[in-house]
């Protein structure tokens, strides 16, 4: 299991306090620092079952800069927001949780940290 966090985030934090009182293997990834790249972002996007724009934080000062509440939601559009989530990682939604089984969770809730939990336990 994979965890992408940025330790500022209230939310990350949560899961990995959750993650440890469990006793789960995973490994931490500050994707802030560690970039995802955009066939990593693909590859997730694909686990998740998501498009990039469900999994867009479009508060944040770089969404409003690039105008993306007024970008296409269609798979024309689908590289274009892939590119900007690659060149601007803070836009991406955390903690995003890979599981054992193939699977992938945004870990926003304590609900969704469990659900990675049972994937990866089998």
């Amino acid at each position: 299991m994979e965890i992408w966090i940025n330790p500022a985030c209230s939310k990350c934090r949560g899961a990995l306090t959750l993650l440890d009182a469990e006793g789960a293997g995973y490994t931490v990834r500050r994707y802030l620092e560690d970039v995802p790249s955009q066939d990593e972002i693909r590859a997730v996007l694909g686990r998740l079952g998501l498009e990039p724009w469900d999994i867009t934080r479009t508060q944040e000062a770089a969404a409003k800069e690039l105008g993306l509440k007024d970008w296409p939601r269609e798979g024309s559009a689908r590289d274009r927001w892939i590119a900007a989530l690659a060149e601007h990682p803070k836009l991406i939604q955390r903690p995003l949780i890979t599981a054992d089984d193939g699977s992938a969770v945004v870990g926003r809730t304590e609900e969704a940290v469990r659900e990675a939990l049972s994937r990866s336990r089998g």
